[in-house]
């Protein structure tokens, strides 16, 4: 690399931080080539506080007895998987969820709010980028299935929108 400033860096480098800004992203990083020994690294990142809360452990359900398995569905209790909701937001990625777009911030979405298809529901962090998470369809928010913070894996239930 040599040491020879090109004027244009200045505002690439200004195009990568707006870059950053607009997609809500936490760092970006790249190199430029000008041509043999010259280039330019460019890292362009902004502080971010990152949470980290405990998952509550989730105690198994104990086995039904031999007899109860015989009754009829019916008169079973309501335990349904939330993923085989007709409603159900699953995660698109592993990750780490977030609730709101900054600690302390209010959060995108809440039980009982109303969404429309496309507006963010939460973000998932993956690989030290920020995704958002767009809502499938309209609706209301009946649950919400993850805490902020908590590990996600792919396919999990996150909400359950009807």
């Amino acid at each position: 690399m040599t040491n020879e400033p090109h004027e244009q860096d200045v505002a690439f480098i200004q195009a990568l931080a707006e870059l950053l800004h607009k997609n809500e992203l936490t760092e970006l990083t790249v190199k430029r080539e000008y041509g043999e020994n010259d280039s330019l690294n460019v890292r362009v990142s902004r502080q971010t506080q990152v949470v980290s809360v405990a998952a509550p452990a989730v105690a198994a359900a104990p086995m039904a007895a031999p007899a109860v398995a015989a009754a009829p569905a019916a008169a079973a209790p309501s335990v349904e998987d939330p993923a085989q909701h007709p409603g159900a937001v699953t995660s698109p990625m592993v990750g780490t969820a977030y609730m709101a777009a900054e600690p302390g911030a209010a959060p995108f979405v809440s039980v009982g709010a109303q969404v429309s298809e496309g507006q963010t529901l939460l973000i998932i962090e993956a690989m030290k980028t920020m995704n958002h998470i767009p809502a499938p369809k309209s609706g209301t928010v009946k649950r919400i299935l993850v805490e902020d913070g908590s590990p996600i894996e792919y396919g999990a239930p996150l909400m359950i929108i009807e």
